[in-house]
């Protein structure tokens, strides 16, 4: 390939400075301050040049460029993923969607926010809370995610169960192909059944198949009450029982509803952390709800009597409900500051699975068993978006070692095909998955696939090593 031709890069480099100027086309000494993801800043960036485009046009200038000399490029959003999506080998190029950073516009009566790609999420969700309106993705990386990553991957996060994945939040996207070919449909409507709906083959192709640009994404009306609680139980079928209960009192209100463990539960809430727990660590399983209503005191009270219902039917063992804003922001606290269970890891490796509902507390009861006896973990920290069947585990190690990885891997998903369930829930298969794609899609799919992609990126430069 091209991009291993010293001399061909030194032209390409010369265009991309033509095209963009020095100050955004980064070389040598200035990647040193670059990094792959946040967690490693401390590890050099390995890439030919870091690109910093603004427009849509500069990207597909860039992408005719690096299509020319068969340039692998490798996209960069707010590098919070978790299946290194973003790792390098030095002979890529990096296009960085940072300065591509503008909300152009806030549509209250289409209900919908037109925005770049390397729009932080928190971004989105302050502009249109501003408007009285609500964009519902929510998740512990809101500070830092772009949303172009967000699409790229489909993310979902806290509130999936009511709001489904980031998938059905979009309405138009604008792409660039691995050519330069701009795709744009950036419009505002929510039903076009004409034809193929082009914008789905991009939401969940990790920017393999193209990169995404712009979005025009779906608002909804902002709740006037948001209440939650956090509530002690017993054991995995009354975790069940309560999903269903809570989910039928609140009539459609019920947002959001967290497991966490018990060690999970003592981990978030350890004293080195600042936040005490909201209940006693007397319960095998803590649950955290969220409703979004329209009448903060009447909502409160509602649930507090779901919650006395519950109690009185042996559903629930004990419960804290919040009073206050900033009780609600100390209990999601809580569950969103997954970095506090890094912390506790000499050497991390993370999980995003997904499984049947009813199986929950069989197999990840065992996947923790069976975790405890080997010689190398230290720790596994297990919680999850439970209504939905999205459970993630964080194990810590002694040391990284491909071996300790692979049989981690192997704990996990070898449960997984059998029972129907997912190696990625919510995150992608990127670079860290691939060996286990197998195991929750057919041989068919994976076939049909490739062929998109050697179809749309037939030299297989948009992130090479991603997915296949």
């Amino acid at each position: 390939m091209y991009g291993n031709d010293e001399t061909m890069i030194a032209e390409l480099l010369l265009q991309l400075n033509d095209l963009l100027g020095s100050d955004r086309v980064l070389t040598g000494e200035d990647l040193s301050d670059r990094y792959a993801h946040i967690w490693r800043m401390d590890e050099p960036l390995l890439a030919k040049a870091y690109l910093l485009p603004k427009s849509t046009k500069e990207v597909s200038e860039i992408m005719k460029l690096c299509h020319q000399h068969q340039q692998p490029v490798i996209v960069f959003g707010g590098l919070t993923n978790l299946v290194g999506s973003t790792e390098s080998q030095g002979h890529e190029v990096i296009i960085s969607m940072e300065k591509l950073n503008e909300i152009e516009e806030i549509d209250v009566m289409s209900r919908t926010i037109t925005v770049q790609s390397g729009v932080i999420l928190e971004q989105i969700q302050a502009q249109a809370k501003a408007q009285e309106m609500l964009f519902p993705l929510n998740f512990g990386a809101k500070g830092s995610a772009q949303i172009g990553g967000i699409i790229s991957t489909n993310a979902g996060g806290l509130r999936v169960f009511k709001f489904g994945m980031t998938r059905q939040m979009v309405l138009g996207l604008e792409v660039v192909l691995a050519d330069g070919t701009i795709i744009s449909s950036m419009k505002k409507i929510i039903k076009d059944n004409s034809a193929y709906d082009l914008k789905q083959l991009f939401i969940g192709s990790e920017g393999t198949l193209g990169i995404i640009t712009k979005a025009v994404l779906k608002l909804v009306e902002a709740p006037r009450s948001r209440n939650s609680a956090f509530i002690g139980v017993d054991d995995y079928p009354r975790v069940v029982k309560l999903l269903k209960f809570m989910d039928s009192g609140l009539a459609g209100n019920l947002s959001g509803f967290e497991l966490i463990w018990n060690h999970s539960y003592r981990a978030f809430t350890n004293p080195d952390t600042g936040v005490k727990p909201p209940l006693p660590y007397d319960y095998p399983y803590y649950v955290l709800v969220e409703s979004l209503g329209s009448d903060q005191d009447k909502d409160r009270l509602a649930l507090s009597d779901l919650l006395e219902q519950a109690m009185e039917q042996d559903i629930v063992a004990d419960a804290a409900i919040a009073h206050s804003e900033s009780d609600i922001q100390w209990f999601w606290r809580i569950r969103e500051d997954v970095h506090v269970l890094k912390s506790l890891c000499r050497h991390d490796q993370h999980f995003d699975i997904s499984l049947p509902i009813p199986l929950i507390g069989e197999v990840i009861g065992t996947i923790l068993a069976e975790a405890k006896r080997m010689e190398d973990v230290e720790e596994c920290f297990a919680f999850g978006h439970v209504a939905d069947g999205n459970i993630h585990f964080i194990f810590g190690k002694t040391h990284q070692s491909p071996q300790l990885i692979s049989q981690i891997n192997d704990l996990v998903y070898g449960k997984l095909k059998a029972i129907g369930g997912s190696v990625s829930a919510e995150h992608g298969i990127g670079k860290h998955k691939k060996p286990y794609l197998h195991l929750c899609r057919s041989a068919a799919e994976i076939a049909l696939m490739k062929s998109l992609k050697a179809n749309m990126d037939p030299l297989a430069i948009l992130n090479p090593g991603t997915i296949f």
